[in-house]
């Protein structure tokens, strides 16, 4: 039981240490949770997503993807190809002040962003190399613990997309102003793009 219980912990400190940097995903749920938009869709998404690529990573599926390349070359241009499409509508969102506010008027569909949440986890490459190559060779080091760790990291996820999410509200005043949707809109447009074109090089 101590065994297991230190593998779990374990793949909770390995999973937050895979999720909590920067990225399109965190920038899509952070915005999110600051327009209190479907915020519960895209925790949800997001944590069951990454429950999905975990189990697929501790179940080994890693060495089936390594060797699959074209798989991973098709992801990676349909990634990046989303990725600079979104890049190019918060960019725009920053030069139309109307576009700016979280009203109901402005609000996205629940479709939409819910298509948005499964492109940005499932398109993009990284999150096949970290979650399943990556995670899932940690996690086979545990031996029979291995899915107590994957417990733990999608634990992790759940605890940190939900923290992310809902945790956002408390800059919803600061993002009263319209210059501070602009900054936020501009860094998403500069993140979203340079991960984009990482992948294209």
């Amino acid at each position: 039981m101590v065994v297991d219980l230190l593998a779990a912990l374990s793949g909770l400190g390995f999973g937050l240490s895979l999720i909590v940097a920067i990225g399109a995903q965190n920038a899509f749920v952070l915005r999110q949770g600051i327009r209190g938009e479907h915020i519960a869709v895209v925790v949800a998404i997001c944590a069951v997503s990454d429950a999905v690529l975990i189990t697929l990573g501790v179940a080994g599926a890693g060495a089936v993807i390594e060797g699959m390349p074209e798989l991973a070359d098709g992801v990676r241009i349909a990634g990046a190809a989303f990725l600079f499409g979104y890049a190019a509508l918060a960019a725009r969102r920053v030069w139309r002040p109307s576009a700016l506010h979280a009203s109901g008027e402005d609000a996205a569909g629940v479709r939409a962003v819910a298509l948005a949440a499964l492109a940005l986890t499932w398109l993009n490459p990284h999150v096949y190399l970290d979650t399943v190559v990556l995670l899932g060779s940690v996690a086979a080091t545990h031996g029979d613990a291995r899915w107590w760790f994957g417990l733990g990291a999608a634990t992790g996820s759940v605890l940190w997309f939900a923290g992310l999410g809902y945790g956002a509200r408390l800059l919803r005043r600061p993002f009263s102003r319209p210059s501070a949707w602009r900054a936020l809109d501009g860094a998403v447009a500069l993140i979203m793009g340079a991960i984009g074109l990482s992948l294209v090089i």
